[in-house]
């Protein structure tokens, strides 16, 4: 199969990107002071209410093909990771409001040369439900933030109002075999979090490639896991990856574009297993949502975020973390090992 390779002149910015990346960091730290204000306390602008925090390792596979054998992956063996599974939006709604879910791994003891604004021995991936981030790029992003942040002080019965009539408009989209990611992002059907698949949305550098990234389960305990009764004792994922191949069908710059898995499939690179364990301790909680940071520029040259979205989030991460951890009073940490999270 033939597959395109990554060159530095494959992104193409809009002009006016950097007054979009502006207005979003803006929108999102107006959004962020709202929710502070309710809550008396600085939460993550998106993610922000944790559902596990979680250890475990990265096994990156043996015998990979060339393509896939990039970056990260290129050799096998093990990493320790840290896991946060989260609900998408950016305040601690309660379990009545369903909506997309995150997930962030920190890979450690990563070596290699790393993003200008990263110095840590850490990989980051930021994933979440549904294969295609709906704003497209950062002027899309701005135009769906402003939306999000004006019902950020809505009452949560009207959020869970909103949020039951998008699973509803879902469930008729899926009975007609199609599907909208911003219907899903305001109304994702109810589930386990352990059960649901997550994706990068947007694509990176994959090495000599390009590739967007998938997890998706693969224990039995898991898959059981869509009628929410079974507590399984290990979760495990495959991670996947999906390679650049058609500059048309698969665009770099419009995340809003699913690329076709019948033109390029996902193909499993390495394992993500997570063990039993206490993983919702007072402290480890803390330390997860207000003392660590999960940024795509925590990032190996080698797998450095592209597209306009990632361009955007480059910034808007580091900006909101800033703003987080200086209302908080928290001074931010980017832990060297998993032996630093509390259990």
């Amino acid at each position: 199969m033939a597959y395109l390779r990554y060159s530095a002149d494959i992104e193409h910015p809009a002009d006016d990107e950097q007054k979009s990346i502006d207005g979003i960091i803006k929108g999102m730290t107006a959004q962020s002071q709202t929710v502070e204000k309710r809550e008396h306390h600085a939460v993550r602008a998106s993610d922000a209410k944790s559902s596990t925090c979680v250890i475990g390792e990265l096994v990156i596979a043996e015998g990979l093909p060339p393509e896939l054998a990039q970056g990260l992956f290129a050799t096998p063996g093990g990493y320790k990771v840290a896991v946060r599974f989260a609900q998408g939006p950016g305040e601690t709604l309660d379990d009545r409001v369903s909506t997309h879910r995150g997930m962030s791994v920190k890979v450690f003891g990563v070596e290699g040369e790393k993003l200008p604004s990263h110095a840590g021995d850490t990989q980051d991936f930021v994933f979440a439900t549904g294969t295609n981030f709906p704003s497209g790029a950062a002027a899309g992003f701005l135009r769906d933030g402003t939306v999000i942040g004006g019902a950020t002080g809505q009452p949560e019965g009207v959020k869970s109002a909103v949020a039951a009539t998008a699973r509803g408009f879902n469930k008729v989209l899926h009975a007609f075999g199609t599907e909208s990611a911003k219907v899903d992002f305001f109304g994702h059907p109810f589930s386990h979090p352990l059960h649901e698949s997550y994706f990068s949305q947007v694509p990176m550098r994959y090495g000599d490639y390009v590739a967007k990234l998938g997890l998706v389960p693969a224990a039995p305990a898991q898959l059981a896991l869509a009628d929410r009764r079974l507590d399984p004792h290990e979760a495990v994922y495959d991670l996947k990856a999906q390679l650049w191949a058609d500059a048309d069908a698969q665009p770099i710059e419009d995340s809003s574009v699913d690329w076709p898995v019948t033109m390029r499939p996902y193909r499993t690179v390495a394992t993500l297993r997570l063990p039993q364990q206490a993983s919702y301790s007072p402290a480890r909680v803390k330390f997860f949502d207000d003392v660590m940071s999960f940024r795509p520029a925590h990032s190996l040259t080698s797998h450095r975020p592209l597209g306009s979205v990632m361009r955007a989030r480059l910034q808007v991460y580091a900006a909101l973390s800033v703003f987080r951890h200086r209302e908080n009073g928290i001074v931010a940490i980017e832990p060297a090992s998993v032996d630093q999270i509390p259990a």
